[in-house]
């Protein structure tokens, strides 16, 4: 049925087309009837306006098939520029403007007029003289009105026109400053997972030697030795136990195990199991909950760790005395807030945004002693999200570091 449709629609139109050609020869003729022109005449005058008329039409679809295509190229993710075999910019689309941060494109103008960087031009010039596709990866540095340099990774591919099309070249920019950022972490996270196993490890391989051998005899030294290794076999165990949470949490691949606790015991309890890196040091800690410690309802197994890791972090980075650690819980109608907030050193601005991505390791310049994968803050915010929460987080270095929990009162009621 909607084959006989459109067979007769395609009919009509063409009985319509026929009949609209055959009203506009007749035009013609009584015009150039009425203009004493012969029949011959008449029918040469008639075919060159047909003619004129059928060229008009084909400008009019280029006209159309340029804008569309045009049109097209605007809305993609990549920059795109064709260019003459001066480099004059015979075309560029949106994207282009908004990768190099310029408000508008002038064509007509050179590449290293407009982009001001002389990597685009000369990969260009390169294809153009060698007539072959050119890759290359750059790096953009742009400086911010507020005066920070933001840094991009591009990679540009050029290519000569065709054989057929007028000299010049074509020019595609692709944003991959995510990729090579996660690539990065990716190589700093094997390096860091590999040093961390690989200590541990290696004391305890020497404490067994040391046992083996039978030097030891001493009880109370033998005690110290097997301390030592209990102490790195669980330092591994966390190291395991980081990757598989977070694993789990971000392939949702086991459900949460909800049960009633109350966020000041979770508190608690981190603190008593950080109570070692405590000792002997100048720490305040401060908690500020409701009489009732602030029920909630959830996966106890993921609160302890996420206020594991945010109080380890603030007092593993924060070695220097004085150090003051505020918790504080509030409930409202419906959700709650918990705060985590030191006034230790902070976080530099440039590594907030990088600060829950996995395996990422800010204060690089810190002390070697400092360990970790850079797990934790990921198993944070994946904990968060888990329970329908969010997460912000603030820094003023020096003065004070918070992270900001809102989680909605549903997800922590058996309501």
């Amino acid at each position: 049925m909607t084959i006989l449709l459109l067979s007769l629609a395609l009919l009509l139109l063409a009985a319509w087309a026929w009949q609209r050609e055959k009203h506009w020869r007749r035009s013609v003729q009584q015009v150039t009837k009425a203009a004493g022109l012969s029949i011959f005449e008449a029918d040469k005058l008639s075919a060159r306006f047909q003619g004129l008329a059928e060229a008009q039409n084909s400008l009019n679809k280029e006209e159309y098939l340029r804008r569309l295509f045009e049109s097209l190229l605007n809305e993609i993710r990549q920059g795109v520029v064709i260019v003459d075999d001066h480099q004059r910019i015979k075309f560029c689309n949106r994207t282009m403007g908004h990768l190099f941060h310029r408000p508008s494109i002038h064509r007509g103008r050179t590449l290293l007029e407009e982009f001001s960087d002389h990597q685009v031009s000369d990969t260009v010039q390169l294809a153009i003289q060698n007539q072959r596709r050119t890759v290359k990866e750059i790096d953009v540095h742009t400086t911010l009105g507020s005066g920070a340099i933001s840094t991009r990774h591009y990679l540009i591919e050029a290519a000569p026109l065709p054989a057929k099309a007028e000299a010049g070249a074509w020019l595609m920019v692709y944003d991959i400053t995510e990729q090579t950022l996660a690539e990065q972490v990716r190589k700093d996270f094997v390096a860091n997972a590999s040093h961390e196993l690989r200590t541990p490890l290696t004391l305890i391989n020497g404490y067994i030697e040391t046992l083996q051998s039978g030097l030891i005899k001493d009880e109370t030294a033998m005690r110290r030795c097997l301390d030592v290794m209990e102490k790195h076999g669980k330092r591994i165990i966390r190291i395991i136990e980081d990757m598989l949470t977070i694993s789990r949490l971000e392939n949702g691949s086991s459900a949460l195990n909800l049960e009633p606790f109350t966020a000041r015991s979770c508190v608690q309890d981190a603190l008593d199991h950080l109570s070692p890196m405590l000792e002997g040091r100048d720490t305040r800690i401060q908690l500020d909950f409701p009489p009732d410690g602030g029920q909630m309802v959830g996966d106890r197994f993921y609160w302890d760790q996420l206020f594991t890791n945010l109080l380890e972090n603030a007092i593993k980075e924060n070695p220097n005395p004085g150090l003051i650690l505020k918790v504080t819980g509030q409930w409202f109608a419906d959700h709650c807030l918990l705060t985590v907030a030191d006034n230790g050193i902070g976080i530099a601005a440039h590594d907030l945004p990088f600060v829950f991505k996995r395996f990422f390791r800010g204060h690089k310049h810190h002390s070697p002693e400092i360990k970790g994968t850079g797990l934790g803050l990921s198993i944070v915010r994946r904990t968060v999200e888990a329970h329908g929460g969010t997460i912000d987080l603030t820094s003023t270095p020096g003065v004070e570091t918070t992270f900001r929990i809102r989680v909605p009162l549903a997800a922590t009621s058996l309501g």
